[in-house]
């Protein structure tokens, strides 16, 4: 198991400027970071990535799609190519920042509605979307972990069981599942179950409270999450994921009003440590 932090708390934009916070992450214990793609060349993540080898952090990629110019399950074939093309540059910016897993939203437009469900149209046009970016994953060594969004934030798969059943008609393997605590805990009845269930798909997990603040100290079912996570055998990276309202544009799109901890190294240093015992404890 490998414990990572995502820079999202802080920035959608990585960069020499925040060496100084990277090599605290470290030092607290953490193994590595998720980066955020959302700008900049793959020669840009090249220099970052050269930069946390040099700290002694591993990294995986996150990225998300609010541009409705670039829906993947539009109507408008140019509009699903322009949602192609950014997944196509995401995937080369995660590769050549050494990132083998790049996660998040990437299935539709954030915060984006029709008034209704997903149509079995957009389902359709979707599965094709997802083969394509799929088979240039495979030629990157990419894999993607696509993420069930809250019924606010999306309304193309919101549960794991949507996501899975949609991630077995993609039928690709580097098109996978993400499964997140957060979302989880609104949207499933028995959160435990919808992971152990969906096992077979998942490849990350973000470690989130209800409130999206420090990771321990809401309602989330940490011991019985902790202890799910372990017995399916998953062993690979549980990364906090917890927003501030500095980036108005991430805060505005993930509902962030508020301050949800007194201080960002609340939420890494406490959060690590949290994830650290639970996993232990969960032995």
């Amino acid at each position: 198991m490998k414990i990572g932090m995502c820079m999202f708390l802080w920035t959608t934009s990585v960069s020499k400027k925040h060496e100084a916070l990277l090599k605290d992450i470290k030092a607290t214990g953490f193994d590595g970071v998720e980066i955020p793609v959302f700008a900049s060349k793959p020669d840009d993540y090249k220099k970052l990535g050269e930069m946390l080898d040099r700290i002694g952090l591993e990294r995986t990629a996150v990225s998300a799609m609010g541009d409705p110019a670039m829906n993947l399950i539009s109507p408008d074939g140019a509009t699903r190519k322009a949602g192609i093309d950014y997944m196509k540059w995401a995937i080369d910016c995660s590769a050549a920042l050494g990132a083998n897993r790049l996660s998040g939203p990437l299935h539709s437009t954030l915060g984006a509605f029709s008034g209704s469900g997903p149509t079995a149209a957009e389902k359709k046009r979707s599965v094709a979307s997802q083969r394509a970016i799929g088979d240039h994953a495979g030629k990157k060594g990419v894999t993607i972990g696509l993420e069930a969004l809250n019924r606010f934030e999306c309304y193309l798969v919101n549960t794991m069981d949507d996501l899975c059943e949609h991630i077995d008609a993609i039928d690709r393997p580097h098109i996978k599942a993400m499964y997140d605590t957060f979302h989880a805990n609104i949207e499933e009845a028995d959160p435990i179950g919808a992971y152990t269930r969906n096992r077979r798909n998942v490849v990350h997990i973000h470690i989130s409270e209800n409130d999206r603040g420090v990771p321990g100290r809401g309602n989330i079912p940490w011991k019985d999450t902790f202890s799910a996570i372990r017995k399916s055998g998953y062993d690979d990276w549980l990364t906090i994921e917890s927003f501030g309202r500095s980036l108005k544009d991430l805060a505005a799109a993930t509902k962030v009003w508020r301050d949800f901890a007194e201080s960002p190294e609340a939420v890494y240093r406490e959060g690590y440590r949290h994830i650290r015992d639970g996993w232990k404890k969960a032995a």
